[in-house]
Protein backbone atom coordinates (compact mmCIF):
# COMPACT_ATOMS: atom_id res chain seq x y z
CA UNK A 1 0.00 0.00 0.00
CA UNK A 2 1.33 3.44 -0.93
CA UNK A 3 1.59 6.08 1.81
CA UNK A 4 0.73 9.72 1.16
CA UNK A 5 0.66 12.21 4.01
CA UNK A 6 -0.94 15.61 3.48
CA UNK A 7 2.08 17.78 4.26
CA UNK A 8 2.00 21.32 2.90
CA UNK A 9 5.45 22.87 2.59
CA UNK A 10 6.05 26.59 2.13
CA UNK A 11 9.20 27.77 0.34
CA UNK A 12 11.89 28.74 2.83
CA UNK A 13 12.22 32.54 2.92
CA UNK A 14 16.04 32.54 2.98
CA UNK A 15 19.02 30.19 2.76
CA UNK A 16 19.15 29.53 6.52
CA UNK A 17 15.53 28.76 7.36
CA UNK A 18 14.97 25.27 5.92
CA UNK A 19 14.76 23.78 9.43
CA UNK A 20 12.03 25.99 10.89
CA UNK A 21 10.15 25.84 7.57
CA UNK A 22 10.04 22.05 7.89
CA UNK A 23 8.92 22.42 11.50
CA UNK A 24 6.14 24.75 10.36
CA UNK A 25 4.96 22.15 7.83
CA UNK A 26 4.78 19.38 10.45
CA UNK A 27 2.99 21.65 12.93
CA UNK A 28 0.48 22.50 10.22
CA UNK A 29 0.02 18.80 9.44
CA UNK A 30 -1.01 18.22 13.06
CA UNK A 31 -3.30 21.24 13.11
CA UNK A 32 -1.06 23.66 14.99
CA UNK A 33 -1.35 26.92 13.05
CA UNK A 34 1.66 29.15 13.64
CA UNK A 35 2.96 31.84 11.28
CA UNK A 36 6.27 30.80 9.73
CA UNK A 37 8.04 34.10 10.61
CA UNK A 38 7.06 33.58 14.24
CA UNK A 39 8.58 30.09 14.33
CA UNK A 40 11.76 31.32 12.63
CA UNK A 41 12.10 34.07 15.25
CA UNK A 42 12.00 31.45 18.02
CA UNK A 43 14.70 29.18 16.57
CA UNK A 44 18.32 29.61 17.65
CA UNK A 45 20.64 29.72 14.64
CA UNK A 46 24.31 28.92 14.33
CA UNK A 47 26.85 31.70 13.85
CA UNK A 48 27.30 30.83 10.17
CA UNK A 49 23.61 30.28 9.49
CA UNK A 50 21.30 27.31 9.70
CA UNK A 51 20.38 25.36 12.79
CA UNK A 52 20.53 21.84 14.22
CA UNK A 53 17.90 19.15 14.33
CA UNK A 54 17.99 19.07 18.11
CA UNK A 55 17.07 22.77 18.20
CA UNK A 56 13.97 21.97 16.14
CA UNK A 57 13.27 19.03 18.44
CA UNK A 58 13.46 21.29 21.50
CA UNK A 59 11.02 23.71 19.92
CA UNK A 60 8.58 20.87 19.26
CA UNK A 61 8.89 19.72 22.88
CA UNK A 62 8.14 23.24 24.02
CA UNK A 63 5.09 23.26 21.75
CA UNK A 64 3.61 20.27 23.57
CA UNK A 65 4.59 17.38 21.30
CA UNK A 66 6.26 14.06 22.05
CA UNK A 67 9.59 14.02 20.23
CA UNK A 68 12.07 11.28 19.38
CA UNK A 69 15.39 12.08 17.77
CA UNK A 70 17.19 9.27 15.91
CA UNK A 71 20.86 10.18 15.56
CA UNK A 72 23.82 8.98 13.51
CA UNK A 73 26.09 11.82 14.61
CA UNK A 74 29.24 10.04 15.74
CA UNK A 75 31.03 13.37 16.16
CA UNK A 76 29.12 13.73 19.41
CA UNK A 77 27.55 10.38 20.28
CA UNK A 78 29.52 7.21 20.92
CA UNK A 79 27.65 4.00 19.98
CA UNK A 80 28.37 2.52 23.43
CA UNK A 81 26.40 5.33 25.05
CA UNK A 82 23.23 3.56 23.92
CA UNK A 83 24.02 0.32 25.72
CA UNK A 84 21.73 -0.65 28.57
CA UNK A 85 22.62 1.00 31.85
CA UNK A 86 24.58 3.91 30.38
CA UNK A 87 23.53 7.39 31.54
CA UNK A 88 23.39 9.31 28.26
CA UNK A 89 23.14 12.75 29.86
CA UNK A 90 26.18 12.02 32.01
CA UNK A 91 28.24 10.99 28.99
CA UNK A 92 27.17 14.14 27.14
CA UNK A 93 28.24 16.31 30.07
CA UNK A 94 31.65 14.63 30.09
CA UNK A 95 31.96 15.15 26.33
CA UNK A 96 31.04 18.81 26.86
CA UNK A 97 33.85 19.22 29.41
CA UNK A 98 36.34 17.57 27.05
CA UNK A 99 35.62 19.18 23.69
CA UNK A 100 37.01 22.55 22.70
CA UNK A 101 34.65 22.84 19.72
CA UNK A 102 32.23 25.74 20.13
CA UNK A 103 29.73 24.07 17.78
CA UNK A 104 29.87 20.77 19.66
CA UNK A 105 29.37 22.53 22.99
CA UNK A 106 26.33 24.33 21.59
CA UNK A 107 24.92 21.05 20.26
CA UNK A 108 25.55 19.19 23.53
CA UNK A 109 23.75 21.90 25.52
CA UNK A 110 20.78 21.46 23.20
CA UNK A 111 20.85 17.66 23.58
CA UNK A 112 20.95 17.97 27.36
CA UNK A 113 18.01 20.37 27.26
CA UNK A 114 16.17 17.90 25.02
CA UNK A 115 16.69 15.00 27.43
CA UNK A 116 15.74 17.13 30.45
CA UNK A 117 12.54 18.16 28.66
CA UNK A 118 11.43 14.56 28.17
CA UNK A 119 12.77 13.95 24.67
CA UNK A 120 14.03 10.53 23.55
CA UNK A 121 17.28 9.93 21.64
CA UNK A 122 17.70 6.65 19.75
CA UNK A 123 20.59 5.04 17.88
CA UNK A 124 19.34 2.36 15.47
CA UNK A 125 20.41 0.93 12.13
CA UNK A 126 19.12 3.10 9.29
CA UNK A 127 16.90 0.87 7.15
CA UNK A 128 14.00 1.22 4.76
CA UNK A 129 11.79 -0.42 7.34
CA UNK A 130 12.77 2.09 10.02
CA UNK A 131 11.70 5.03 7.86
CA UNK A 132 8.59 3.50 6.33
CA UNK A 133 7.41 2.27 9.73
CA UNK A 134 6.85 5.86 10.88
CA UNK A 135 5.19 6.86 7.62
CA UNK A 136 2.82 3.88 7.92
CA UNK A 137 1.71 5.36 11.25
CA UNK A 138 0.95 8.66 9.46
CA UNK A 139 3.94 10.36 11.05
CA UNK A 140 5.93 12.71 8.77
CA UNK A 141 9.69 12.71 9.32
CA UNK A 142 11.87 15.80 9.52
CA UNK A 143 15.39 14.83 8.53
CA UNK A 144 18.71 16.60 8.39
CA UNK A 145 20.77 15.37 5.47
CA UNK A 146 23.53 16.08 2.99
CA UNK A 147 21.86 18.00 0.16
CA UNK A 148 24.97 17.87 -2.02
CA UNK A 149 24.56 14.09 -2.16
CA UNK A 150 20.76 14.18 -2.39
CA UNK A 151 20.73 16.70 -5.23
CA UNK A 152 23.93 15.43 -6.89
CA UNK A 153 24.91 19.08 -7.04
CA UNK A 154 28.26 20.82 -6.95
CA UNK A 155 29.91 21.72 -3.69
CA UNK A 156 29.60 25.39 -2.70
CA UNK A 157 32.43 27.83 -1.97
CA UNK A 158 31.65 29.51 1.36
CA UNK A 159 33.07 32.95 0.54
CA UNK A 160 30.91 33.45 -2.55
CA UNK A 161 28.14 30.87 -1.97
CA UNK A 162 28.59 29.81 -5.59
CA UNK A 163 29.08 26.34 -7.01
CA UNK A 164 32.74 25.35 -6.92
CA UNK A 165 33.67 21.71 -7.36
CA UNK A 166 37.32 22.36 -6.38
CA UNK A 167 37.18 24.75 -3.41
CA UNK A 168 33.61 24.07 -2.33
CA UNK A 169 32.16 22.32 0.71
CA UNK A 170 29.13 20.07 0.99
CA UNK A 171 25.85 21.56 2.13
CA UNK A 172 23.39 20.41 4.80
CA UNK A 173 19.62 20.75 4.56
CA UNK A 174 16.32 19.80 6.20
CA UNK A 175 13.41 18.18 4.38
CA UNK A 176 10.25 16.30 5.39
CA UNK A 177 9.63 12.71 4.29
CA UNK A 178 5.91 12.58 3.59
CA UNK A 179 5.15 9.36 1.73
CA UNK A 180 6.36 6.10 0.21
CA UNK A 181 5.59 4.02 -2.90
CA UNK A 182 6.40 0.40 -2.21
CA UNK A 183 6.46 -0.82 -5.80
CA UNK A 184 9.09 1.70 -6.89
CA UNK A 185 10.76 2.18 -3.48
CA UNK A 186 10.39 5.92 -3.85
CA UNK A 187 10.02 8.44 -1.02
CA UNK A 188 7.84 11.54 -1.30
CA UNK A 189 9.75 14.58 -0.10
CA UNK A 190 8.43 17.97 0.96
CA UNK A 191 11.41 20.24 0.42
CA UNK A 192 11.42 23.90 1.52
CA UNK A 193 14.10 24.68 -1.08
CA UNK A 194 11.81 25.42 -4.03
CA UNK A 195 14.76 25.84 -6.41
CA UNK A 196 15.82 22.23 -5.96
CA UNK A 197 17.11 20.54 -9.14
CA UNK A 198 14.32 17.96 -9.34
CA UNK A 199 11.10 19.91 -9.84
CA UNK A 200 11.66 23.57 -9.02
CA UNK A 201 8.91 23.39 -6.39
CA UNK A 202 8.51 21.99 -2.89
CA UNK A 203 7.46 18.44 -3.76
CA UNK A 204 9.18 15.54 -5.50
CA UNK A 205 9.89 11.82 -5.23
CA UNK A 206 13.25 10.08 -5.03
CA UNK A 207 14.61 6.59 -4.35
CA UNK A 208 14.71 5.60 -0.70
CA UNK A 209 18.28 4.30 -0.89
CA UNK A 210 19.57 7.71 -1.95
CA UNK A 211 17.61 9.33 0.87
CA UNK A 212 19.10 6.92 3.43
CA UNK A 213 22.62 7.61 2.17
CA UNK A 214 22.01 11.37 2.23
CA UNK A 215 20.82 11.17 5.85
CA UNK A 216 23.89 9.20 6.93
CA UNK A 217 26.20 11.58 5.05
CA UNK A 218 24.58 14.42 6.97
CA UNK A 219 27.29 13.81 9.55
CA UNK A 220 29.57 15.81 7.22
CA UNK A 221 27.42 18.86 7.90
CA UNK A 222 26.54 17.95 11.50
CA UNK A 223 22.97 16.70 11.21
CA UNK A 224 22.82 12.99 10.43
CA UNK A 225 19.48 12.46 12.10
CA UNK A 226 15.73 12.49 11.79
CA UNK A 227 13.07 13.85 14.09
CA UNK A 228 9.80 12.14 14.95
CA UNK A 229 7.17 14.57 16.22
CA UNK A 230 3.87 13.21 17.55
CA UNK A 231 0.94 14.77 19.40
CA UNK A 232 0.52 13.98 23.06
CA UNK A 233 -1.91 11.06 23.56
CA UNK A 234 -5.42 12.18 24.43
Amino acid sequence: MDIRLDVTMLPQPDDSSCGPTCLHAVYDYYGLRRPLPEIISEIEFLDKGGTLGVVLANHALGSGFNVTLCTYNLMIFDPTWFNRGVNLAERLRKRFAFTGSRKQRFAIKQYLQFLAGGGTIKFEDMTRRLLTGFLEKNIPIITGLNSTFLYRSSRVFAETMRDDDIRGRVEGHFVVLSGYERSSRVVAIADPYSRNPFTGNTSYRIGIDRVINAILLGVMTYDANFIIIEPQPT
